[in-house]
């Protein structure tokens, strides 16, 4: 294709890239959004996960997250549902409560996914958690009053923060 063609570029089960001029950019395919859970236990901690990303060749901390309407079994999911679901799927943590708080692109100029933002609240922990059998996460519960230093400690040990984290404890706080 030249530098002014539109169309796809390559298309593979979840993703796509794509071209509008010289703009290349991922979609996921068919209607998935993102899900990312802010889950603040009764004790007053966040809870986050970790796990090793290939496409950045390290672990890196993050609020439970996931996909709605990505398999067969869960198209046409709605995002709050989706955002209960991941939360069980990857932290063992069940919420009675779930918020909507924002939606949004989180890299606007590489894709045009959306992610949809939920806090959760009246956590129960009901189950062990680390995602699905090809996940490895581990989970962390961080008093909140802790958790700048103890995410800038982890930084320093060369584990990646998602700035969704950051995100997220803005919610917190602002209430």
């Amino acid at each position: 294709m030249s530098g002014d063609s539109s169309g796809v570029e390559w298309q593979g089960k979840f993703l796509r890239v794509s071209r509008i001029g010289r703009w290349e950019f991922a979609e996921r395919v068919n209607d998935v959004q993102g899900v990312v859970i802010i889950a603040i236990t009764d004790d007053k901690k966040l809870v986050l996960t970790e796990q090793h990303r290939p496409p950045v060749g390290k672990r890196v901390i993050e609020l439970p997250a996931g996909l709605a309407g990505d398999l067969d079994s869960n198209q046409g999911e709605n995002p709050a549902t989706a955002a209960k679901r991941e939360l069980l799927e990857e932290t063992g943590y069940e919420a009675a409560e779930m918020s909507f708080l924002t939606s949004g692109p989180p890299s606007a100029g590489l894709s045009s996914e959306i992610v949809n933002f939920f806090r959760a609240s009246k956590l129960r922990r009901v189950g062990k958690g680390g995602g699905d059998g090809n996940e490895q996460i581990e989970i962390h519960e961080v008093p909140l009053v802790q958790c700048r230093g103890w995410l800038e400690e982890r930084s320093r040990t060369g584990v990646l923060i998602d700035p969704k984290v950051y995100a997220g404890l803005y919610f917190v706080v602002a209430g």
